[in-house]
């Protein structure tokens, strides 16, 4: 039980039922200044029910608690105060960190349960623009963040491979591709052919005719055109490997859209026989106007089959193949009506498991004030801007530490980690705009400052040289001590946060304050001084370093012993 914990089941039996216990754990909180209190409960959200003053209910709340298990209780204004014995405090919390190592922050809340991600998922025959990131990198750390508190997250790359845009590809590479051009640097000729042939069609609207005609005959298995799309993905994987490799992001599945094609009919023929569907000027429609939502369409009038005719069986394939806990789709909010669409229909199949398909969505990423877009030729490519970033540390670090040995391996988890960063620290609904000369910075909000604190430490772990005696109480007292370790007791409130909204930023967030808080640590307190704290110190700091370590882990950072 932490502290929050012990603190809300001291409470909960004088509250009359106002509050329950996971809520009252919540509403706990760290006062800003110390010397109120370590911990802090807000008593105002109990006026309503009590019909009190605040300050009133909180001087009465005061001579009902137990203060023998306390330091300290007071009444603040509408606060109540908790001084906690920082000496046995501080002791159990750095032995239960060097005890549980990695696995500190684990907790037992999935049992073990299969959670399929839907992620980064980006169209072949296209590079791995900037737009790319957020899906990629925040799905990667959603899978981490879940499998920390015991679940089995299954990574899913569906991949945009069907559509009538390959239509509209297949027609641009034979009206004005050249061979030769397109095999020495295919993605990048065919995303310059895709931009052509949306230029060209809005002069010559026959174009798109010609692109959906092409598309049928892909449906149709017609051997040349199936040569060029299966020869348009494989060049499309080779290149998205490369940026999966530099962000060390591994997928469970590869299975794109066309996976799906023999497995829709299943779903259309359920919806006709239990008179769900109807017809509607010759497309198959799901009429949902009691969800107060728009027609799904599921078939076109000319036959061809839709995203939401794809995503239908694909929720029948991950629920029979993975018998899932929960499904997420990591999917940006301009998809948001799409996933209401695709639950009410499957509700009304019956399926009632749809309640636990989760549409995890995010705001938009711009690049200098534009919005990213491939038919328009707007594009920043996400490989070149690992690279560039990797480039910028690589510099970094020269002038930083030139004798470094490992210089390029350190640029490369810098550089990539001070993308993914910046990426993380926005609460994902969020928009941004994306300047990279500020991300690369090993000070202010940024990636490269927290991975240059877990260096720190371990320096200061290195310097010491010595194992340390777990044997020995190990509890400090100190301000500067305390607020570190408060922070590190807070780790795991912070990881089901995280988990239960699906926002990785809290991580992000407490990753920084706990960075900013061992700083703080750093330059007040001699830690290396040879006293009878000592000992205790190093344990402290070896603390820090685990959790920093296991925090930037949650978000796909890597670290590196000496910067």
């Amino acid at each position: 039980m932490n502290q929050r914990e012990f603190i809300a089941e001291s409470i909960l039996p004088h509250l009359d039922g106002a509050l329950d216990r996971e809520t009252l754990i919540n509403l706990i909180e760290i006062p800003t200044n110390s010397e109120f209190g370590d911990f802090a409960f807000p008593v105002f959200v109990l006026a309503k029910h009590f019909k009190k003053s605040p300050n009133i209910i909180a001087e009465e709340l005061v001579k009902e608690l137990d203060h023998t298990k306390f330091d300290e209780i007071t009444a603040v204004g509408p606060y109540l105060n908790f001084k906690i014995d920082r000496a046995k405090f501080s002791d159990a919390v750095i032995h239960k960190v060097l005890e549980e190592g990695s696995d500190y922050g684990n907790v037992d809340l999935g049992k073990g349960g299969n959670v399929p991600i839907d992620m980064s998922s980006p169209n072949i025959a296209k590079p791995m623009s900037l737009g790319h990131l957020r899906s990629t990198v925040i799905g990667e750390s959603i899978a981490r963040i879940q499998e920390k508190i015991n679940y089995n997250p299954i990574r899913i790359n569906h991949l945009g491979d069907w559509g009538t845009q390959f239509g509209k590809l297949i027609v641009a590479y034979r009206e004005w591709g050249d061979p030769e051009l397109v095999a020495e640097n295919p993605i990048k000729e065919l995303v310059e052919l895709y931009v052509e042939f949306h230029i060209k069609a809005e002069l010559d609207p026959s174009l798109e005719i010609k692109a959906r005609e092409v598309f049928r005959q892909l449906e149709d298995h017609e051997p040349e055109v199936e040569r060029l799309w299966n020869w348009f993905k494989d060049e499309s994987i080779k290149e998205f490997e490369r940026v999966y490799d530099l962000l060390d992001i591994k997928f469970d599945y590869h299975t794109g859209e066309s996976f799906y094609n023999d497995k829709m009919d299943e779903v259309v023929d359920e919806l006709a026989e239990k008179g769900i569907s109807e017809v509607d000027d010759g497309a198959i429609i799901v009429n949902l106007d009691d969800e107060d939502l728009p027609p799904a369409l599921i078939k076109k009038s000319d036959g061809a089959s839709l995203y939401l005719t794809r995503d239908l069986a694909t929720a029948y394939y991950r629920k029979r193949t993975f018998d899932f806990t929960k499904s997420l789709y990591v999917v940006g909010n301009e998809q948001s009506n799409h996933f209401k669409q695709l639950k009410a229909v499957l509700k009304k199949l019956g399926r009632d498991w749809s309640d636990d398909m989760i549409h995890i969505p995010f705001g938009l990423i711009t690049f200098e004030g534009k919005k990213l877009s491939t038919r328009h030729g707007n594009t920043v490519l996400l490989e070149d801007v690992l690279q560039e970033s990797i480039n910028l540390a690589h510099d970094l670090i020269e002038e930083k530490n030139p004798n470094l040995e490992n210089k390029d391996e350190v640029a490369r988890k810098v550089g990539v980690g001070a993308v993914v960063y910046h990426d993380l620290k926005n609460d994902r609904m969020n928009s941004f705009d994306f300047k990279l000369e500020d991300i690369v910075q090993f000070e202010g909000d940024t990636g490269p400052y927290v991975q240059y604190t877990y260096s720190r430490a371990r320096s200061l772990i290195e310097k010491y040289g010595k194992e340390i005696n777990r044997e020995h109480m190990l509890s400090l007292t100190d301000d500067y001590s305390w607020q570190v370790i408060k922070a590190i007791q807070d780790y795991e409130r912070n990881i089901i946060r995280a988990a239960n909204e699906y926002e990785p930023s809290i991580i992000a967030k407490y990753v920084m304050e706990l960075a900013r808080t061992f700083n703080k640590y750093y330059g007040n307190v001699k830690i290396l001084e040879d006293n009878d704290e000592l000992e205790a110190r190093i344990a402290l700091v070896e603390a820090t370093s685990i959790v920093l370590k296991d925090a930037l882990r949650l978000l796909a950072i890597e670290t590196a012993e000496n910067m």
